[in-house]
């Protein structure tokens, strides 16, 4: 299991440029002009403002650090928000780096041992809403003729993933893409107690291990949180796409939103399958933040539609029609869209509480209390990144954010 980082910009992008065709030469620009253009986020908010941040090496983020600048341009509560940083500092001992922004200003930045600009450490189970993301724009990209193989999330996964044949399970062949996404499929969920990682021959089912080889539920009958799942979407994004998953993700949703740092997780596999990347990274704070900044202003970066906007308002909703308890945590099932999740629709399970969240905001822990987060209504994104592992208050970081939030009083 190895990593590819983000520094080899230069080899990446020439790769790439042998088997895609970069989605800047056939979107249509919408033409932008003056200040305060505006647009309707996703879930119906409006945001007055086409600002979007330069690449962090050309001065990144734009920063209030006055209490004034914080009231008057982002408006946020300055008192609420020191209480907010007290709180990230005291809620674990972990090193981290958190950032909340709002109206693009970053308002709180908070870091302990880790850099919110340069730390690209592991961000654990965040990386499957960017696998999601990645995934929706290579379906885009598909269904426009851009890529050797044409993929919507209804249809069947193992369709894309030749290196799993012969199935240890027929019923694998039913799986569709979107139940990769949403802990649907029945794929060796966590409940079983089996390593997330490992060879390709064991993801897929061939090493020999029951809990890989054969599904814990019909797909589409149950919820079952699986990392596993999200490995095999990795390898659908590759067939899709013909490129490796890391590389296209750098390409297709990295790059145009000025993303500078990461590195991806790899699998080794035998002369059969190779060595595939998998949907595990690495990335700062910050960098994360731009892609929920991009999926608040509903896919768009600029003048580029860069996430799809039937993506973004798709995350608004569970996927599945499960009611059943997820197997692990017994969560909500409700909870889980196409790998972003709804966290105003916890309910208590497990000590997580959906209380005092706007019922738009989409998030994605990751276990080391890492987040990422945004909310439409309310023009938020926050995010935090430690490399670490384990459990953590992540609404409770929402939800205080949320509160910090001063009233509207523009009427918008």
């Amino acid at each position: 299991m190895k990593s590819t980082d983000g520094g080899n910009h230069s080899q990446l992008k020439h790769q790439a440029s042998i088997c895609f065709i970069p989605f800047r030469s056939f979107v249509c620009a919408a033409a932008l002009s003056g200040l305060g253009f505006m647009i309707a986020s996703a879930g119906g908010a409006t945001v007055t403002d086409d600002y979007y941040p330069p690449p962090e090496s050309q001065g990144g983020w734009r920063k209030l650090a006055t209490p004034d600048g914080i009231r008057r341009l982002a408006g946020m509560n300055p008192v609420k928000l020191d209480e907010l940083r007290a709180w990230l500092l005291k809620s674990d001992d972990r090193n981290f780096a958190a950032v909340v922004i709002r109206h693009g200003y970053i308002v709180l930045e908070v870091e302990r041992g880790n850099s919110a600009k340069t730390d690209a450490r592991r961000v654990a189970s965040v990386s499957k809403a960017v696998c999601a993301t990645v995934l929706a724009i290579a379906s885009k990209l598909s269904r426009q003729g851009r890529t050797p193989r044409k993929m919507t999330f209804d249809d069947r996964a193992f369709d894309f993933i030749p290196w799993a044949q012969p199935v240890g399970d027929p019923r694998k062949a039913r799986i569709t893409v979107k139940q990769l996404l949403n802990h649907t499929s029945g794929i060796c969920p966590e409940a079983t107690g089996a390593l997330n990682d490992g060879s390709w021959e064991y993801i897929l089912g061939h090493s020999g291990d029951a809990r890989t080889a054969k599904l814990a539920f019909d797909p589409g009958t149950g919820c079952g949180y699986s990392t596993h799942a999200f490995a095999h979407a990795a390898l659908v994004c590759e067939t899709v796409t013909g490129m490796p998953y890391d590389q296209f993700a750098i390409e297709a949703l990295f790059r145009p939103l000025g993303i500078e740092r990461w590195w991806f997780q790899h699998y080794e596999g035998g002369e059969k399958i190779g060595r595939h990347p998998s949907h595990g990274l690495g990335m700062p704070a910050r960098d994360l933040a731009r892609i929920a900044y991009c999926m608040i202003r509903g896919g768009r970066w600029g003048e580029q539609q860069v996430i799809p906007r039937w993506f973004v308002e798709e995350t608004a909703a569970a996927t599945h029609s499960v009611t059943t308890p997820e197997m692990r945590w017994k969560l909500n099932p409700q909870v889980f869209s196409h790998g972003w999740e709804l966290p105003a629709r916890h309910k208590g399970e497990s000590g997580r509480s959906g209380e005092g969240i706007p019922p738009d905001a989409r998030s994605k822990p990751g276990s080391g209390g890492q987040l990422i987060a945004f909310v439409p209504s309310l023009d938020l994104v926050i995010t935090r990144q430690t490399g670490s592992s384990g459990e953590w208050e992540f609404e409770e970081y929402l939800r205080r954010a949320c509160m910090a939030v001063l009233p509207d009083k523009s009427g918008l």
